[in-house]
């Protein structure tokens, strides 16, 4: 099968993907980190993760596809997008803002979700290798193929196929390509020859990551407490942001970065695939804080940021613009807190008062600040 391997991986080079690789379909070594992780409460509101159905699969793949003999690992990569205020925002260790007080016409958005919605462009590229593969046998093969939705611990996974190593901050490092590259997997009824782990950790001693999420939720054994990440707190949460972390979110207001500007492994990114070039429209400005459901439904359609859906992505929005502390922009929030979804007007309300305290801030300064 190591013909047919090849082949497998030069079909997959052809439709974007720059890395793959094969492992087996044993049971994740380290799922014992992943129940210590659910046990802890560190998966917030993700409930799904905690379902015993979703968790029995994790911890054996066969309970996916019990005739699974290989998993091809996938990785194809996205634009990376240093942003112009990336340095200040790195600098920002404490993760309070230096911006506030200084007009800015954009808020910053996570670059994998800058082009088309990855689960709509890499499933049919995987279904293609899957009728290549039964093309090569000249018979249908039993499959299973994901891109990040599937019970999978994917990075286990990709880390067992060589595709590179858990980093400190929990993402799956390349050495030749970074971080900055989605993961897919398919399960297949075939014995492929596995690849070599890469066992390495070429993180060594550094802590970059660590120092700088703002809102400091990197743990030391490479796993997040999702409640504290601002990629958690933007997307996946569906209430309100705690009052005590939005501060610190900046003017993030889809998914963060801030772990992977930092990553010195990160100056190797890959060039996007095409798919996932910049395609939303930019910038986002406060006036984005008036759309309707109908204007927010079409300006994102084919972006990941219909995930956060519109009562989201003005919560996440209003926060942004509270924290950049521009008193210009208190009228659009004031219009926002007449806003039918109780969620938006409350997040507007907070930075109307976030603003207002800022500026009182700076023209009464405490004795100790003069």
């Amino acid at each position: 099968m190591t013909d047919l391997k090849q082949a497998i991986k030069e079909k997959a080079r052809q439709l974007g993907f720059i890395l793959a690789g094969v492992t087996s379909c044993e049971p994740p070594a380290h799922y014992g980190v992943f129940e210590e992780w659910l046990a802890a409460n560190k998966h917030g509101m993700m409930n799904y993760l905690a379902e015993e159905r979703s968790r029995a699969r994790r911890a054996d793949p066969k309970q996916i596809l019990p005739e699974c003999e290989s998993i091809l690992v996938l990785g194809i990569p996205y634009s990376f997008h240093r942003q112009e205020r990336k340095e200040k925002n790195i600098k920002n260790l404490s993760g309070l803002s230096e911006l506030r007080g200084s007009k800015k016409d954009s808020f910053q958005i996570s670059s994998y979700a800058l082009g088309d919605d990855y689960h709509d462009i890499i499933p049919p590229r995987l279904k293609l290798i899957v009728e290549f593969i039964e093309e090569q046998l000249g018979h249908t093969i039993p499959n299973r193929y994901y891109t990040d939705t599937g019970p999978l611990l994917e990075r286990e996974l990709a880390q067992r196929a060589g595709l590179g190593w858990i980093g400190k901050n929990s993402m799956l490092i390349h050495p030749k390509v970074g971080s900055t590259f989605f993961l897919a997997e398919i399960l297949l009824g075939i014995e492929l020859e596995p690849d070599d782990t890469l066992v390495t950790d070429h993180c060594g001693k550094c802590t970059r990551c660590l120092e700088a999420c703002p809102t400091q939720c990197i743990l030391p054994n490479r796993t997040l407490d999702a409640r504290r990440c601002i990629s958690y707190l933007t997307i996946e949460l569906k209430d309100d942001i705690p009052e005590e972390l939005r501060p610190l979110m900046g003017d993030w207001i889809f998914g963060c970065d801030i772990c992977q500007q930092v990553c010195p492994w990160n100056r190797f990114s890959a060039p996007a695939d095409s798919a996932f070039e910049t395609k939303i429209p930019l910038p986002v400005l406060t006036s984005d804080l008036t759309l309707t459901s109908v204007e927010f439904n079409q300006r994102f359609k084919m972006s990941p940021l219909k995930r956060a859906k519109r009562r989201g992505y003005l919560r996440n929005l209003a926060v942004a613009i509270g924290n950049n502390g521009d008193e210009t922009d208190i009228p659009v929030l004031e219009q926002a807190m007449q806003d039918a979804e109780p969620m938006i007007r409350d997040h507007a309300q907070w930075a109307v008062k976030n603003i207002k305290q800022e500026i009182a801030s700076e023209e009464h300064p405490r004795n100790d600040e003069i």
